[in-house]
């Protein structure tokens, strides 16, 4: 059996927002190319704990992080990464599309410009961006509309097109298809699917189903804890632990 490369992890990891304690004890690894689902009822930590990775938190005066989050064994946070190198490697799409006020082809290009990728290089790394996020057959004709006038699965894939553009190596996603309908949701779930070809994926989801049919791994939290980690297909089919059983199979939550 082939062993899997570890692109993410976390360590140990426990943190703070003022007094209360979101995440305890947080040991988590993400495998290279490969889609992983993080799952639980809602306010279990797991937003909190995608957003740690991206160095979210910094922005938070009273948060207080311990432990180790990793990205090819550098660590993210005592290490020689600034936030913003962080982030060029890990990407963020959030559980609402949040297009920039200006028109699609901007969204696409403005982190382009903000990174210093030459001029020429630009257009070229758009249309592929917007190719590889199966949009640019509904948008190529009206590149200058304000992206906010798409619909929200447009603007949804449009936000994961902006993410793609500076190739970073990892994808974190925050709920990315909660506010969309199903036909939309399809469209997004198999743009995921062919986005591990190239990169780390870890997605929030509260869709039992949607786990199922996109993920390799599956990590079930409960009340700022992992209780099991493990193949998606084993946490659904034969989990270890009562409480992943009773969650996976809608007992609450």
């Amino acid at each position: 059996m082939i062993q899997e490369k570890i692109k993410l992890a976390a360590h140990d990891v426990n943190l703070w927002f003022g007094q209360k304690q979101i995440l305890k004890h947080i040991d988590v690894t993400f495998p290279e190319r490969k889609i992983t689902a993080l799952i639980g009822p809602s306010g279990c930590g797991k937003s909190t704990l995608l957003r740690a990775f991206n160095r979210m938190h910094d922005l938070v005066p009273d948060a207080r992080i311990e432990g180790r989050f990793l990205l090819d064994n550098t660590d993210l946070y005592g290490g020689p990464l600034s936030a913003t190198q962080v982030r060029q490697r890990i990407g963020m799409v959030f559980q609402k599309a949040n297009p920039f006020p200006k028109s699609i082809y901007d969204n696409v290009v403005y982190g382009l410009k903000i990174n210093g990728v030459p001029k020429e290089q630009q257009h070229e790394i758009v249309v592929r961006s917007l190719q590889e996020s199966y949009l640019w057959e509904e948008v190529k004709d009206e590149l200058n509309k304000p992206a906010v006038r798409l619909s929200g699965g447009q603007q949804q894939r449009l936000c994961i097109a902006r993410t793609i553009a500076l190739r970073p190596e990892v994808i974190l996603m925050d709920e990315p298809c909660s506010a969309l309908d199903p036909i939309s949701t399809a469209k997004i779930e198999e743009l995921i699917l062919k986005l591990k070809e190239e990169y780390t994926i870890v997605i929030v989801t509260h869709s039992m189903q949607q786990a199922q049919r996109i993920a390799d791994k599956t990590v079930f939290m409960y009340l700022g804890e992992v209780v099991e980690q493990g193949p998606t297909a084993s946490i659904f089919n034969n989990p270890q632990q009562e409480l992943t059983a009773n969650y996976v199979h809608g007992r609450f939550g």
